[in-house]
């Protein structure tokens, strides 16, 4: 699953220090990883509930 997420993106908002993640998405999946850390672990959720939580953060 994770060879699927070829496509890592970090926002242009991140700070000049790295301390930030980047996404890679699928079809079906988003990939989560420590931008820092990159052959660390991946933390993967299916899309819709990463919409959800992206919904959440943005009410908050």
């Amino acid at each position: 699953m994770t060879s699927d997420l070829a496509v890592w993106k970090k926002s242009p908002h991140s700070g000049a220090e790295g301390d930030c993640v980047e996404v890679a998405v699928t079809p079906e999946f988003v990939g989560v990883r420590d931008s820092k850390d990159r052959e660390g672990g991946v933390l993967v959720f299916p899309k819709q509930q990463w919409a959800g939580f992206v919904a959440a953060l943005r009410r908050s």
